[in-house]
């Protein structure tokens, strides 16, 4: 197995837990915040949807500048906007790894910001933190908010509390 499929499994995994929770948006709650720093419920879950989008840039690029670019994505307007987002990002994910080679994803990948080097890493250390990784922590920020408006959450590693397995 290569890193690329191994990378593949672990990613269609998590994205099915998380497809079960932005099933779950309370249409009538998108514009909900916990508080006023916070992202809205549709936005943090529009963001979610978005991070297997940036599979392309680490896969295909050695180098992205964040500082160079407008890294916002417009918030959707409805749980069926944002269920569709994530459907397209999630298999663009898996169509970018396929048959990449160990090689490939060992190669180093470079953020920067306006020009000032942020980190170097292997792209399939970037792979688990900007993406899984990065997808995992907003989805539980999104139980958190979901848990605040009485939604039942959906079994995600285990028994929720509104659900078994």
């Amino acid at each position: 197995m290569t890193l690329a499929d191994a990378f593949i499994a672990e990613f269609q995994q998590e994205a099915r837990g998380t497809r079960r929770l932005l099933e779950r948006l309370p249409e009538d709650k998108l514009s909900f915040k916990p508080h006023p720093k916070s992202m809205s419920l549709g936005g943090l879950a529009t963001h979610i949807a978005h991070i297997p989008e940036w599979t392309g840039t680490i896969v295909n690029d050695s180098i992205f500048d964040v500082g160079l670019v407008d890294a916002r994505t417009p918030e959707r307007k409805s749980r069926q906007e944002i269920l569709d987002h994530f459907e397209k990002n999630a298999k663009r994910f898996v169509d970018l790894l396929s048959g990449k080679s160990d090689e490939h994803l060992k190669e180093s990948w470079t953020l920067k910001n306006k020009g000032a080097q942020v980190l170097t890493l292997p792209r399939v250390a970037c792979l688990r933190t900007f993406i899984l990784n990065h997808v995992i922590h907003h989805r539980g920020q999104l139980t958190v908010y979901l848990r605040m408006n009485d939604v039942p959450l959906p079994a995600l590693y285990g028994p929720s509390a509104d659900e078994g397995m």
